[in-house]
């Protein structure tokens, strides 16, 4: 029997086609697809390039290929409950620094046979369940926790790159270190655990980005450093601010200048309306840029330690 003229759109695309995939934001199922067209006008979308199937069962439109939440929630849609977004998708989830990953990680339980598929990355958990407390639902994705992402992710990454999300995440009060080695406790395997126990305790120590983690173990170490405080609370006004290191006993204010967030006129204005505030309530406020502290950090040892004695005989 003939099915009669077929009807396409300008880009050659039945608008029934298309319709059901803009109605789902460019992502569509096959169930989804089949209850609008038939399956050869399916197949000849895909064949023609004018629908995409990057995983089975899970149709994009191209122009959304290359929109990562797009491509997450294809993936979400291929896998099926029970599933959460995990590992290194999860830090982009929850907001914190993270490589460009051509993967997607998931996360299921074990006794789940779920296969990867190209551009899916399956992890699995004894028991693993994707409801609080292991996992929670944000924007609309179930993700792991904030702490089980950034220890999962620990081995995955190298370098800075490794660091920077458990620094991120302390440093903007998303998490505690505590909370951080406490989600440890699940992973007693974890490969580098040594040297993320020692990360964490130096985030605890109040040490928040790279540049005071160096200072932390290269330039303020030893016993005449050891009544300094770092991340110390201060109101000025009704405005909260935090000293990167504090000696309270002689109020010498100690801030450690990182390129990233100290170049712009911008940012040295308000250093200095800060500086000058600090110096209203009675704080010295010294500051070391992180080319002085990479370059010259027994020097700026020793000047510091003359300050803080110096200071001391006087008060």
């Amino acid at each position: 029997m003939d099915p009669g003229p077929t009807i396409v759109d300008s880009a050659g695309m039945q608008p029934a086609l298309r319709e059901v995939m803009l109605a789902r934001d460019g992502l569509a199922d096959r169930a989804a697809v089949t209850s609008a067209v038939a399956e050869h006008v399916l197949a000849y979308a895909v064949q023609a390039g004018l629908v995409a199937r990057p995983l089975p069962r899970t149709f994009l439109l191209p122009e959304v290929l290359g929109d990562w939440d797009t491509v997450l929630r294809a993936a979400l849609s291929y896998a099926g409950p029970p599933v959460a977004v995990s590992h290194l998708s999860a830090l982009r989830v929850w907001g914190l620094p993270v490589p460009d990953d051509s993967w997607i990680h998931l996360l299921t339980g074990d006794s789940r046979h779920l296969r990867g598929a190209p551009g899916v990355r399956v992890h699995r958990r004894e028991d693993f369940t994707p409801e609080p407390p292991q996992a929670v639902m944000r924007a609309g994705i179930p993700v792991t926790r904030l702490e089980a992402a950034v220890v999962d992710s620990w081995p995955l990454l190298d370098g800075d790159a490794k660091r920077a999300p458990a620094i991120t995440a302390v440093s903007n009060r998303l998490t505690t270190p505590g909370r951080l080695l406490e989600e440890m406790e699940r992973a007693p395997r974890l490969a580098g655990r040594r040297h993320l126990v020692q990360l964490l305790e130096r985030l605890a120590a109040g040490c928040h980005s790279p540049l005071e983690l160096w200072g932390y173990d290269r330039v303020f170490r030893g016993r005449a450093f050891a009544r300094l405080r770092r991340q110390v609370k201060i109101m000025v006004g009704e405005r909260a601010v935090f000293l990167d290191i504090l000696d309270e006993e002689t109020g010498l204010d100690i801030e450690l200048d990182g390129a990233a967030y100290h170049s712009s006129p911008r940012d040295r204005e308000r250093d200095l309306r800060r500086d000058a505030a600090l110096t209203a309530l009675g704080f010295t406020v010294v500051r070391f840029t992180g080319a002085r502290l990479l370059r010259e950090p027994d020097a700026v040892r020793a000047e510091v330690a003359q300050m803080m004695s110096h200071r001391s005989r006087r008060a």
